[in-house]
């Protein structure tokens, strides 16, 4: 029988889980819920099958606390954190384990799935835009507000913008499309400048906030879901030698 392998992705927003398949990669069975919402009961309920888990924990020590009190007893658990380099992949960040460990192992989901040179953005509270050369190795990257969290930003600290609902278009004719289209906008452009400034290079996004951006592109880029995910069903493999 095959160990059942619990993949976890906590995140600012949303808790995100699933289970290493047979032949180590995610299966498609994912499942979330809100992190402000996670509690004790519902998680242990969705993960009593687990033996192993494998997770990645940006939301904080109180969320990882949650998130251990839920595991069954005698579940073997690993949080990952960045390291120099896991999976073949160099990090060359000035300090690597400062790195946020989504990001990392969202570079090394999106190396398993896709080959060349890669612009990583994961679109959820944050975006980050994280460059991976066709050598395997990670460059530098960016990290900037979500599309949501740049529009409430406005409508916070300002008198008379409101927090936009707007659509896409090409020529804004309202307030709220002019806020929409401007902090997409804004996003797009610099995904592009890294694209650019890295040559021939494939745009990878992921993340609920991935479906404003990815209309935006004149060349459409890969839309994979749960990279973080799936670089951790990758590292999984290293973890339960």
């Amino acid at each position: 029988m095959s160990v059942r392998v619990l993949l976890i992705d906590v995140g600012n927003s949303r808790i995100k889980w699933g289970w290493r398949d047979a032949d180590g990669r995610l299966a498609a069975d994912v499942e979330g819920v809100d992190t402000a919402l996670a509690d004790r009961t519902t998680l242990s309920a969705a993960w009593q099958r687990a033996q192993h888990c494998v997770y990645c924990c940006v939301a904080g020590e109180a969320a990882d606390r949650v998130l251990r009190a839920a595991l069954p007893a005698g579940c073997r658990s690993h949080r990952i954190r960045a390291a120099a380099n896991a999976c073949g992949i160099d990090n060359l960040y000035h300090d690597p384990v400062r790195l946020g460990a989504d990001r990392w192992a969202a570079l090394i989901g999106a190396r398993t799935l896709l080959d060349g040179a890669l612009v990583v953005v994961c679109a959820g509270t944050a975006t980050t835009v994280d460059a991976l050369d066709a050598g395997d190795r990670f460059l530098g990257g960016y990290i900037l507000p979500g599309v949501d969290l740049m529009m409430e930003s406005l409508a916070r600290r300002t008198a008379d913008l409101p927090l936009a609902r707007g659509q896409a278009t090409q020529w804004p004719r309202n307030t709220d499309d002019a806020i929409f289209n401007g902090c997409v906008g804004a996003q797009v452009a610099l995904i592009e400048r890294v694209r650019q400034r890295m040559g021939d290079a494939r745009i990878v996004l992921s993340g609920g906030g991935s479906e404003a951006l990815w209309p935006q592109f004149a060349d459409p880029p890969a839309r994979i879901d749960h990279l973080v995910l799936h670089g951790l069903a990758r590292m999984a493999g290293d973890v339960l030698k």
